[in-house]
């Protein structure tokens, strides 16, 4: 399987009481910024079987601009197993034991920090970063990654595979100059 990580864009600003942060939206600029890694995504022909979303407002419109531009949008989902209090483990059975998942399969993720670094580390260094040795990296605003998930296990809900690429949104953009 081959699994993209998606950070969500730019979002407005986070209110100090925290309670409105289900419905954060994305800002104009990382509207532009997430449009324009969708059109790099489509330039470098890479088609999702699935995209799964946190419901949050700003990862939710985040993926539905990728979905649009790839044409993907029947095939997206959300589930609340990426919002930020969401668990790994709970993400990993989920799509280890879903048979929309297959070997061959192509799945977007979008979500949040720390989350989504968390679960990179732990996927392509085999340890569980709450029992040290992890590898630390960090998801930027409307950075990607591209993990080929190698093993798959429904038995301990755990993900193991190889980094192909962790880069920004200015990656993205230079690349296909």
């Amino acid at each position: 399987m081959e699994l993209f990580v998606l950070r969500h864009g730019e979002a407005g600003k986070r209110s100090a009481s925290g309670s409105k942060d289900f419905v954060r939206p994305l800002t104009v600029t990382g509207q532009k910024e997430v449009a324009d890694i969708a059109a790099s995504l489509k330039d470098l022909g890479i088609k999702f079987d699935l995209i799964i979303t946190s419901p949050l407002k700003r990862a939710h419109q985040t993926a539905a601009i990728v979905a649009k531009k790839l044409q993907n949008e029947k095939k997206m989902e959300d589930w609340d197993e990426l919002k930020p209090e969401g668990k790994l483990t709970d993400l990993c059975h989920k799509i280890s034991s879903s048979p929309k998942f297959k070997q061959q399969s192509s799945v977007l993720v979008v979500g949040h920090e720390p989350y989504l670094s968390k679960m990179i580390s732990e996927i392509i260094s085999g340890v569980n970063g709450d029992h040290g040795g992890s590898t630390r990296l960090v998801l930027k605003k409307a950075g990607i990654a591209r993990i080929r998930i190698t093993s798959n296990s429904n038995s301990n809900s755990k993900m193991q595979g190889e980094l192909k690429w962790l880069l920004t949104p200015r990656h993205m953009k230079n690349m296909l100059k």
